[in-house]
């Protein structure tokens, strides 16, 4: 097993790595312009939390929201 020291997130070495990123592609995380014409919709999912252990319900509920939002997308297209 890894040392748990590699294991930590270190937020000094990942986070500039990504600043980085999202600046040099400012569309990369755009939402799209409020008069592009397209219905505005949304899929209301809870993020994941660390709350105990994982069972078949985690599953459930997050399974739901993401065909719910890939069901719009795929319509859309």
């Amino acid at each position: 097993m890894a040392d748990d020291k590699e294991l930590r997130y270190d937020p000094a070495t990942i986070e500039p790595k990504w600043q980085q990123r999202w600046v040099a592609d400012s569309a990369l995380y755009a939402a799209e312009p409020a008069n592009c014409g397209k219905p505005k919709y949304y899929v209301l999912e809870m993020l994941p939390y660390p709350s105990g252990q994982l069972h078949m319900g985690h599953v459930r509920n997050y399974s739901i929201g993401d065909a719910l939002g890939a069901a719009h997308v795929d319509a859309r297209l």
